[in-house]
């Protein structure tokens, strides 16, 4: 800590003492106060996003850097974006890193992360913590029981395509009795804002037919990592598709969901009862998170939230110890070897997927 002694100044000034160095006690710690306010705003300014940085981090390892050309697995040399499978051999998963005041953990290494496939260690060849372009879909409730919560919701839209990148693209789905494709893919966040402008709160809740739509919509995709964010206030009661078939079909997929859930505190419905786990359960096995709100309030705050979750990720590739084409799901952990002294962390990732039948 910088110390600053007393000085006289005037008739206690001893003739000999020049003015310079009186002045220049005074300048450095002018200087030293300039710095620490600035420090102060810019670490207010990124309240939302606070980066713990266990060590400065180093440029990402990808397999198109020279020093790891050499050693790569072939096909992983072409890897440009993170998905979860880009041949039947090799799974990509997107895993986030949080501190326990929900902060996203930058900075960690390949050697900070192990992942299983069962009970048996895989070699994690392939890692990056790049943000990589996103193809996007908003969900959106558009049900009778969102009309005291619209403004907000709409708001929380805006929010959320503000942690855009230019070569990001979008769609949106409304939904009340059945789901609508209001905005198709386009680059343009203006688009979606426009159509949110029309939208009136109507009707029954039809989710899972509008999660249906979503991610067959995905298909049509031009990046490789895809995500979901649902916006709802309640659970399903309306849809052709069942639970258990939209379970599986996330399942398979290859799309990371998020959901903001904006519950009654007293539930009288029983599709409002079921839906905190519902969409909880829907999210997690993706390895995308549901952020439950008391107050539509805070429905912007989350949604920026979770932009920000998705241009923070790391990728783990891995080619499965286990060759076999049975198609059948197979189960994924990630663990977590932080550096010391760092305090309880948090990793959220895809549970599992299903292995090829062929």
């Amino acid at each position: 800590m910088a110390r600053f002694e007393r000085r006289g100044y005037g008739a206690n000034r001893s003739p000999g003492h020049s003015l310079k160095a009186s002045v220049a006690p005074l300048v450095r710690c002018a200087l030293t106060l300039a710095y620490l306010l600035a420090f102060a705003i810019a670490a207010r300014a990124q309240d939302v996003n606070v980066h713990i940085e266990p060590k400065p981090p180093a440029p990402a390892k990808t397999v198109d850097s020279k020093e790891d050309v050499g050693n790569a697995d072939p096909a992983l040399k072409n890897h440009a974006k993170p998905g979860i499978a880009v041949d039947v051999n090799l799974v990509l998963v997107n895993v986030t890193v949080t501190d326990d005041w929900n902060r996203i953990v930058t900075g960690l290494d390949k050697e900070n992360f192990s992942v299983l496939e069962g009970s048996e260690v895989q070699q994690v060849r392939h890692f990056s913590s790049e943000d990589a372009p996103i193809s996007l879909g908003v969900i959106f409730d558009m049900s009778g029981s969102m009309n005291d919560k619209i403004m907000k919701a709409r708001e929380a839209v805006i929010e959320f395509f503000k942690t855009a990148n230019p070569q990001d693209e979008f769609f949106m789905i409304t939904f009340n009795d059945r789901p609508e494709l209001r905005a198709d893919f386009t680059k343009s966040v203006e688009d979606i804002q426009g159509k949110l402008v029309y939208t009136v709160p109507q009707g029954s809740t039809a989710l899972l037919d509008a999660i249906y739509m979503g991610v067959s919509k995905m298909k049509d995709a031009r990046n490789s990592k895809k995500a979901l964010l649902i916006i709802s206030d309640g659970g399903d009661n309306h849809s052709r598709y069942t639970e258990n078939e939209i379970k599986a079909l996330v399942k398979e997929a290859d799309v990371q969901i998020y959901s903001i859930g904006i519950f009654s505190v007293a539930p009288s419905q029983p599709e409002e009862v079921a839906g905190p786990a519902l969409l909880s359960e829907i999210s997690s096995v993706t390895g995308g998170r549901l952020f439950t709100i008391n107050n539509p309030n805070e429905l912007a705050d989350v949604a920026t939230k979770i932009g920000i979750e998705l241009r923070n990720q790391y990728v783990l590739g891995y080619r499965p110890n286990n060759k076999v084409k049975d198609g059948h799901w197979r189960k994924i952990k990630v663990k977590l070897n932080p550096p010391k002294g760092l305090p309880h962390l948090n990793v959220y990732a895809r549970t599992g997927y299903y292995a090829p039948s062929q």
